[in-house]
């Protein structure tokens, strides 16, 4: 990875209150082209750049819809979730985390770049039953294995007929035994393919026939 983020951080990131003090700070990033001006802070997963396994997804991943209703699952400060919106702005972006911090980071990102289409707070805070077009993230997969297949089969689910989930995951850290894994949790009724593969991660394409 180009960062490694410290066992404290890691901690950090996946509470819901870090403990480290909110230190803002700015950056200037690009999303699939787009120029973006966003605030970051201590406690919140890369909180110094764009993590590299999020630049492999937003530089592999294929064109989203132009609308419909999108998933980011750990969002962040809010890179994938802003790519989507600047991308899609006819698109509603849900952006989800359990981190607080990263929830407010998110907030502000989406209002710094008037990306009003983007719906950020926790797994409670997304309309019951909504399915989406359209799931991109860099799932947490440090919380464990049990914690991460209970959060992917709790989201791809909700795929609607015919969406597309696209997960970038690092092939050290169980890439291709997660894309296994996937294919034999999910029903017939998905399709679980490797998209791409880029400087160590894998792309992981889900798709719901029906």
């Amino acid at each position: 990875m180009a960062h490694i983020e410290s066992p404290q951080a890691n901690e950090q990131y996946f509470s819901a209150s870090p403990s480290s003090k909110d230190v803002r700070h700015e950056m200037h990033v690009t999303l699939r082209g787009h120029e973006a001006r966003v605030e970051t802070s201590n406690g919140v997963f890369s909180a110094h750049r764009v993590d590299l396994g999020t630049s492999v997804l937003l530089r592999h991943a294929p064109q989203p819809p132009e609308r419909g209703d999108f998933l980011d699952i750990g969002c962040g400060w809010g890179a994938i979730s802003l790519a989507l919106a600047l991308e899609s702005p006819q698109a509603e972006v849900y952006a989800i985390d359990v981190n607080e911090r990263a929830i407010e980071l998110t907030e502000r990102n989406a209002e710094l770049n008037g990306c009003t289409n983007i719906h950020v707070g926790d797994a409670d805070d997304v309309p019951e039953g909504l399915e989406f077009e359209l799931i991109w993230s860099n799932p947490p997969i440090r919380i464990g294995k049990e914690e991460l297949h209970t959060l992917l089969m709790t989201w791809l689910p909700r795929l609607a007929p015919d969406g597309y989930a696209y997960l970038v995951v690092q092939k050290n850290l169980g890439s291709d035994s997660l894309m296994r894994w996937l294919a034999d949790a999910l029903s017939d009724a998905y399709e679980v393919d490797k998209y791409a593969s880029s400087k160590g991660y894998r792309v992981i394409e889900v798709h719901r026939l029906h």
